[in-house]
């Protein structure tokens, strides 16, 4: 048996919103740009991946062929040319219906443009109700009571839900059995119908109720637009912060300078270490592994590896934001104090910001460099060595 889809995309309505700018002519609303792509071309591309659908035929407004070219350039095997419509919905379809005459399917399921949701189950339960009936279209039950007005504003009855069903499209016939309603309808001038369901209950056919989605609504005014957006946006996964720290002390030795947080400082001493011995980073390095649970600085970068022999800390650090790359997460902020009495840190404060951003991809206002002194206590208030202490907030997926 053969399917044919027939898309209706000849009305003017607007309300959907301005396309284009504020004293410009209203675009229709199918042509309408819904994640990058025509309102039309969502509805087309769901029935393209239905393999049941042999035909899909457009119907459209005389007006709109170069909007229709635009929206839909040619590819596809199944689609026809489009075909113009009438001033009516019901008129537009039955010049569809007509058009498809003469390739004369089995089934014909007939769509508003507007409804760029429809869902391959939506479809396929459609299709498989003309098993059994004449017709048979996407509905839901009504879930929100019903007021009648009775005039001025005011409440004039309150109307039973019981039994009653919002209607959605696609709405699936018998091919013959709907061109000849809509045909007949014609010749009796009636053009009064809102839906293909109501011809077909006017002309005596059995149509089923098959359950919808609420998502296959019509996109109607600028408020739908936009809710229709929202459901284009990928789901944001939910993520769970995780806080590491990190401590490291390093001691003076013979030399001209040191390295602080990535910056060269000129010192009259050095730090003594395997590496640059650059204690910010190792504590920097441990508080991010930390973050994780993926060990320390000494399990990856182990002192007695001769690889690592007066190697940049850098590299530490920027191994650990990779570990933090590819479990998903991202770094939130770090933050690092220094205890020494010297050298200076104000001075390079800025710079260390900078280096520790461009280490781990992040913006600099995303890192604190402080620093402090132990009031002559200690080994650091004896200058024999500095130390630094190193806080990261990283989020994970959850």
């Amino acid at each position: 048996m053969t399917a044919a889809a027939l898309i209706v995309a000849a009305g003017r309505g607007a309300r959907a919103g301005r396309v284009g700018s504020a004293s410009g002519p209203q675009m229709p609303k199918q042509y309408a740009l819904l994640g990058g792509r025509p309102l039309l071309a969502h509805a087309v591309a769901a029935f393209e991946a239905c393999p049941a659908i042999d035909i899909i035929t457009v119907v459209i407004h005389p007006d709109d062929r170069g909007l229709y070219e635009a929206a839909l350039p040619a590819g596809s095997s199944r689609l026809t040319p489009p075909v113009p419509g009438g001033a009516t919905r019901q008129e537009s379809v039955r010049l569809g219906l007509e058009a498809l005459a003469a390739a004369r399917p089995d089934r014909v399921l007939i769509h508003d443009a507007a409804r760029p949701f429809v869902t391959l189950e939506v479809v396929a339960r459609v299709l498989a109700a003309l098993g059994t009936h004449d017709g048979a279209i996407a509905a839901e039950p009504l879930a929100d009571t019903l007021k009648r007005d009775g005039g001025g504003g005011v409440i004039g009855a309150t109307v039973a839900r019981a039994g009653l069903w919002k209607a959605q499209t696609p709405q699936g016939f018998r091919f013959g059995a709907i061109h000849d309603a809509h045909t007949r309808a014609a010749a009796e001038g009636r053009d009064d119908f809102t839906d293909d369901a109501a011809i077909a209950e006017w002309a005596g056919l059995s149509v089923a109720l098959v359950a919808g989605s609420a998502r296959n609504f019509k996109i109607t005014t600028a408020e739908d637009m936009a809710m229709a957006e929202q459901l284009l946006k990928p789901a944001t996964p939910a993520f769970e912060p995780r806080t590491g720290t990190g401590f490291d002390v390093h001691a003076f030795c013979a030399g001209d300078h040191v390295w602080l947080a990535g910056v060269r400082i000129p010192h009259d001493q050095g730090l003594e270490g395997h590496s640059d011995a650059d204690a910010p980073l190792h504590a920097l390095t441990d508080a991010l592994l930390g973050a994780i649970g993926d060990g320390d600085i000494g399990q990856h970068f182990p002192p007695s590896d001769p690889a690592w022999k007066g190697a940049p800390s850098r590299l530490f650090a920027e191994d650990a934001a990779r570990r933090i790359a590819a479990r998903g997460g991202r770094i939130v902020n770090v933050d690092l104090t220094i205890l020494c009495e010297a050298p200076r840190i104000g001075p390079h404060r800025d710079a260390m910001r900078e280096a520790v951003a461009a280490m781990l991809g992040i913006d600099a206002t995303r890192v604190g460099i402080k620093a402090t002194t132990t009031e002559r206590l200690g080994f650091t208030g004896r200058k024999e060595g500095l130390a630094a202490l190193a806080t990261a907030t990283v989020l994970l997926p959850a």
